[in-house]
């Protein structure tokens, strides 16, 4: 499994990449979390950051921040 956090680096995005990781782990789900800051890459996907995508797939993007059993519900989508 594959997790992007899309976002230049703020609070924000290292708050999403925080409970992505909590997630996983919670989980037991074996994923490579991989940040995205390029803003050009970002833009492919959304305006709005921070972003999560789970396998390709946009899950969730700007605020409100997900909260960490909404993290865990998105990833499980994709399992």
């Amino acid at each position: 499994m594959e997790i992007k956090i899309l976002g230049p680096g703020c609070p924000n995005c290292h708050a999403v990449e925080e409970l992505a990781k909590k997630a996983v782990s919670e989980l037991g789900i074996d994923a490579k979390i991989i940040k995205v800051t390029d803003i050009f890459e970002i833009m492919k996907y959304t305006k709005s950051t921070p972003g999560l995508m789970v396998n390709g797939k946009l899950k969730h993007s700007g605020k409100p921040l997900p909260s960490l059993e909404k993290v865990k519900s998105l990833i499980q989508e994709e399992v």
